[in-house]
């Protein structure tokens, strides 16, 4: 029977493995639609490679950084084969493994939506092998597994840990907070800005709006696996997941003004924020939660687009950042019982986790890209640019025939 339940629990964790998996398709194609023609082939390609070299990171460093726990024993070991308690029957260390090193693997797929169409290739996967490596794995330790104390530190001062059941701060926060940094320090695209300067509109509604709907699809495998396991799984985490998703998607209809590129984005921004209180709050809760999400999507990314002249291309700050922030600090909110959730939360205490875990991120990308920049840079030159990642990196146009003589 013990066998079957964890058989159970390794089946569970593999689909939600397969489903955050399939959301890195969602993220090229949300980048593939956002982008230019001549950068299409740059964005697929980027994206399925910063999964490869994630895997790689996150398997030989960063899962060991995060729960202390390696994978260079012999398979019999860390199968479960010879009874190790460390690993767990079945394989179930492994598994939880592949779940944890998708959500892992988002940051640099967050990443690439901000610095697109102007980044070089090569030092982008240097930079996520860094990050997923070192630098989310050891804010995700000190969260998800009680490493360093700050979690001991904040129920001892507050009252309650920090919580964040799907990473609204832990992974979408710090992706967000690390893009912000990567895009300052790149700069804006050639001829966004200055006398001459303007907007690059998307170059396919249909790819950027298929990328959400996978996003969205395999949200509700990042939320609700996120149990990791069978006896933890709610119906509670699924439906809040849906009325977040629709209040942000109904906001960013209302203040986008029936753009869809704001109302597909919106949908993801509300899902964003519901993450760290998903398994706590009321569904009512949760949609305010994510009509919020989605309003501070549209405000802050026409005022970086506008205002600031911040070239985050998929608006992945306002996307990611701004709304992991308010996810954290919406969980301290809505998750308590005056407001009809569960409880077991402090405000200060997500608060406090909000900013420390942001702020840890922004410093980094300053760190790893600022280090990059003045190495081996980071950005095409001019004429690159101009051609077009995909002509300059690849070799090749998204659409080759086009360019071909009539035979």
């Amino acid at each position: 029977m013990e066998n079957s339940l964890v058989g159970g629990d390794v089946f569970f964790i593999l689909m939600g493995a397969i489903l955050v998996f399939a959301m890195h398709a969602g993220f090229a194609f949300l980048e593939v639609g956002t982008v230019r023609n001549k950068n299409q082939v740059n964005a697929m390609v980027k994206i399925i490679s910063d999964f490869g070299m994630s895997t790689l990171a996150y398997f030989f460093v960063g899962y060991g950084v995060a729960y202390g726990v390696d994978f260079l024993s012999a398979a019999s070991v860390i199968s479960g084969g010879d009874g190790n308690e460390t690993y767990g029957p079945q394989g179930l260390s492994l598994i939880k493994f592949f779940f944890l090193l998708t959500f892992a693997a988002a940051i640099p797929a967050i990443i690439s939506g901000g610095i697109a169409e102007r980044a070089r290739f090569g030092p982008q996967l240097f930079a996520s092998a860094a990050i997923v490596g070192l630098i989310y794995p050891f804010f995700e330790g000190m969260i998800w597994n009680g490493n360093h104390g700050f979690q001991d530190w904040l129920k001892a001062s507050f009252g309650a840990s920090f919580h964040d059941f799907a990473g609204s701060v832990v992974v979408h926060g710090v992706g967000g907070w690390l893009a912000l940094a990567a895009v300052v320090l790149l700069g804006a695209r050639l001829g966004r800005y200055g006398p001459k300067g303007s907007a690059f509109p998307p170059s396919s509604i249909p790819w950027l709006a298929l990328g959400s709907w996978l996003l969205c699809i395999g949200w509700f495998g990042f939320n609700v696996v996120s149990a990791q396991s069978l006896e933890g799984i709610s119906g509670l985490v699924a439906v809040n997941s849906l009325m977040a998703m629709v209040g942000g998607l109904l906001a960013a209809l209302l203040f986008g003004k029936l753009d869809p590129g704001f109302v597909h984005n919106g949908a993801l921004a509300g899902l964003v924020a519901v993450c760290a209180g998903s398994d706590i709050m009321h569904p009512a809760g949760a949609l305010v939660t994510g009509i919020v999400a989605g309003g501070l999507f549209v405000y802050f990314f026409v005022l970086c687009q506008e205002k600031l002249k911040v070239d985050d291309v998929l608006g992945v700050w306002p996307l990611h950042g701004l709304a992991g922030a308010w996810g954290g600090i919406a969980c301290g909110i809505f998750g308590l019982e005056a407001f009809g959730g569960l409880g077991g939360v402090s405000l200060m205490s997500q608060i406090v986790g909000t900013v420390v875990g942001c702020s840890f991120a922004l410093a980094s990308g300053f760190v790893v890209y600022g280090i990059l920049k003045a190495t081996i840079g980071i950005r095409l030159s001019e004429e690159e640019e101009h051609r077009g990642a995909d002509l300059s990196i690849h070799k090749v146009a998204a659409n080759p025939e086009a360019g071909m003589a009539n035979r």
